[in-house]
Formats: C-alpha cells, sequence, structure tokens
C-alpha cells in the first residue's frame, strides 16, 4: 500500500498520473475489504465509488470547493483520502471514526447527506 500511505488529503491526488490512481484504486479496495470485514460497515457501496471519489478529488479543489455525500453509505474513500485511514480500526465503535459522515469528525464534512432516497438541496 505504498501511494496510500502517502495520501493524506484530497490535494495529494491532483499529482497522481492514470497508472497511479489505478494503483491507489486497488489499494483502496484492499484497505476497505481489510478494515471493514473486521470493524463492519457498508463494504459494497464504498467499493462502489472508489474511481469516482478519486475522479472527483482529482478534478476539483476541496479547500475552495464542496462535495455533498447523498448518502453516507459511500463516504468512507473520502474518510480515507481526508487524513482519517489510521483511524479505521475505530470504524463503528464507541469513540471512533461514524459510519456515516459526521460534522464534529475532523477534517468536518460540509453538511450531513440526506437519507437514502430523500431529495436534498443546499441553499
Amino acid at each position: 500500500m505504498q501511494l496510500l500511505e502517502d495520501i493524506n488529503s484530497p490535494t495529494d491526488i491532483h499529482a497522481l498520473t492514470d497508472k497511479e490512481l489505478n494503483e491507489l484504486s486497488d489499494e483502496i479496495r484492499s484497505f476497505l475489504i481489510d478494515k471493514v470485514s473486521k470493524t463492519g460497515g457498508h463494504l459494497s457501496s464504498n467499493l462502489g465509488v472508489v474511481e469516482l471519489t478519486l475522479s472527483l478529488y482529482k478534478v476539483f479543489n476541496f479547500e475552495e470547493d464542496k462535495i455533498v455525500w447523498d448518502v453516507g453509505h459511500q463516504s468512507y474513500v473520502h474518510k480515507i483520502l481526508t487524513g482519517r485511514k489510521d483511524r479505521f480500526d475505530t470504524l463503528r465503535k464507541y469513540k471512533g471514526l461514524c459510519g456515516f459522515p459526521k460534522i464534529t469528525e475532523r477534517p468536518p464534512f460540509p453538511s450531513p447527506p440526506a437519507a437514502p432516497g430523500s431529495p436534498f438541496s443546499p441553499s
């Protein structure tokens, strides 16, 4: 997991080549399977958004741009890439990482996600 070890913020994604992004995708999937198989959580939905999340990070600048996750089931990759991967053993545990986006986690999510199936439109 060489590439993943060096990623601590969305801006770290900007300099990666397409080949490195593919390698990072594989590393993230292995990381997710390893961690979530031990803690429980939303595995398949997060495996399905690895490339989507990396693409968003490659294109946008999240120091200025904001992302709103429709549902929290898909936010684990975001948590991994924003400096929380070292805490993933605490996922869904008391005083550990929440299984969903949580504004009080650092770095914070810009807004809480909508419930599955509910429309959400920031004003």
